[in-house]
């Protein structure tokens, strides 16, 4: 009421009969039909439970914290799901910094009837000792900009925020098994919390007159409507909540057809919330994939790594010992080296096959020039040229070696005359 008057007081008598003027005619001011919503768009913060709504140009940021608290003695084995509302004046100058106002406090009731009454969070996965320790779930609505129809906005950041949060996995230990261990987010994946349904907040601006209404009301249409009324229903058509805020009385068709619209409503908005939600997940989960630079190929037994490393050593062993065995070879004489080349030639020469044989017979005999003599006389093995000379050295004598020279036989006789 406050902030409806506080516009009624900003626009001129002027503005106001255009608006009331363009309704009855079937015509807004932003060019929507009467049963249109604003664009609505949804962001999230780089932490789990951050949203932030842009709904036309009213923007609402909301926030979701835990805490382990003690339980109420009448729920001892259920969490609790508070609330709390910022009005910054930088939203809306009619909004005042330090105590909530009417419509901060209404705005936070409305949003959490609708929440709690329907029992849409699973307040009991929130207990982690009976009657000592559950969790407290708080959501913090700070207003960025009034363009009209907060509570709408406001809801859809609630339910964004609630949808990415993640509260820390906690288990008992100690001697009696009480005490509670929080682990760490690097320790244990944090879990989600269990929501059943989403309840989404339709609301409606009524004028003077019963049969014109407007879905999703301006800032504008605000200060000229004559009452309003927000419906919370979720996908399955459940009525969660409904809320009048005073101003002129409704007949009860006419509710009746606003609860129809909001259905319909209720399940765009849920679409848009769940496709929104699943790719920010998507999102999250590849951040927290470690990605290499270049692939290696891993084993987990580690029996892979293993023969890897000895097949390198067996490589590294070979060169070693073959560079071992050139340089003994370096050392070796020369007289040696040539004998193992010679066994080699020797030794080491394949035997003609029948092929070759045949090939070699059916080759017409080439007459051998000097040159190719030469060439083969230099190019002839050192095996064969030690044959020649054993040949040589090994020949039998005949009688002419018998027979000793003249001069021989002269010095001979010339001795034997003077001996005597």
């Amino acid at each position: 009421m406050e902030q409806r008057l506080a516009n009624a007081l900003r626009m001129t008598a002027n503005e106001k009969k255009f608006i009331a003027s363009a309704l009855l005619s079937g015509l807004r001011v932003d060019g929507r039909n009467v049963y249109d919503y604003r664009k609505l768009s949804i962001k999230f913060g780089k932490e789990d439970g951050s949203a932030e709504v842009h709904l036309g140009q009213t923007r609402v940021m909301g926030f979701v914290t835990s805490q382990l608290v003690q339980p109420y003695r009448d729920r001892p084995n259920e969490g609790t799901l508070s609330i709390f509302t910022e009005f910054s004046p930088m939203a809306d100058p009619s909004f005042e910094p330090g105590r909530p106002g009417e419509f901060a406090v209404e705005l936070g009731r409305v949003i959490d009837r609708g929440l709690r009454e329907s029992r849409a969070v699973d307040t009991e996965s929130l207990c982690i000792l009976a009657g000592k320790l559950v969790w407290a779930i708080r959501i913090d609505l700070h207003i960025l900009d009034n363009g009209g129809n907060l509570v709408d906005a406001a809801n859809v950041a609630a339910l964004a925020a609630l949808s990415t949060f993640r509260r820390p996995e906690c288990s008992l230990g100690g001697e009696n098994g009480q005490e509670v261990i929080v682990h760490p987010p690097e320790v244990r994946e944090p879990l989600p919390l269990i929501i059943h349904h989403l309840p989404i907040a339709v609301t409606f601006a009524f004028f003077s007159d019963e049969s014109t209404l407007v879905v999703d009301p301006t800032h504008q249409e605000e200060a000229v409507m004559a009452g309003r009324m927000t419906a919370t229903l979720n996908t399955n058509g459940d009525i969660c909540a409904i809320q009048k805020a005073g101003g002129e009385g409704v007949s009860q068709s006419v509710i009746m057809h606003c609860l129809r619209i909001a259905g319909t409503k209720a399940a765009d908005i849920t679409v848009k919330i769940r496709d929104t939600v699943e790719a920010y997940n998507t999102e999250r989960a590849l951040r927290k994939i470690k990605r290499h630079s270049a692939p290696v190929a891993l084993d987990v037994s580690g029996t892979v790594p293993a023969v890897r490393k000895n097949q390198v050593k067996s490589q590294d062993q070979r060169e070693v010992s073959g560079s071992v065995v050139t340089q003994v070879e370096k050392l070796k004489p020369m007289n040696e080296r040539n004998n193992s080349d010679q066994s080699n030639v020797i030794e080491g020469t394949p035997k003609p096959s029948k092929k070759q044989k045949d090939l070699q017979s059916e080759k017409p005999p080439q007459q051998a020039s000097p040159k190719g003599s030469s060439e083969d006389m230099k190019v002839t093995p050192p095996a064969t040229e030690s044959a020649k000379i054993a040949s040589q050295t090994h020949v039998e004598k005949t009688l002419k070696d018998a027979v000793k020279p003249r001069h021989k036989r002269k010095k001979k006789a010339l001795s034997a005359l003077d001996g005597s």
